[in-house]
């Protein structure tokens, strides 16, 4: 690169690259909707007891937490430049579909 061209991100158009982002983010809130559903059906499939109850309302807990985190993401890329995902925002993204995982296997009994 020649001294005082602008760099690569500077000079690249986004195109469709928000609105493949957001389509990507709305096939994830879809996934752990359905794994959610899923827990709940796996959790009332042997009757109620506490214990489901209790890791299905945690699951329906983090669910939220991670449609809200989603939903805040998807608005911020209708920006004609949206700024990149604060390192927070993934890790709560992160932390949400691991919990997820986790209380989804602590149903598997």
């Amino acid at each position: 690169m020649a001294v005082g061209e602008p760099e690569e991100y500077e000079r690249r158009d986004p195109g469709l690259q928000p609105e493949r982002t957001r389509m990507a983010w709305r096939r994830t809130t879809l996934s752990c909707a359905v794994a959610g559903v899923l827990a709940v059906r796996q959790a009332l499939r042997s009757g109620p007891d506490v214990l489901a109850v209790l890791v299905v309302a945690l699951l329906a807990l983090v669910l939220l937490a991670f449609l809200a985190a989603a939903d805040r993401r998807m608005h911020t890329l209708n920006a004609p430049r949206p700024p990149a995902l604060s390192p927070r925002a993934a890790a709560a993204a992160a932390g949400c579909a691991i919990a997820l995982a986790a209380l989804g296997a602590g149903l598997l009994r």
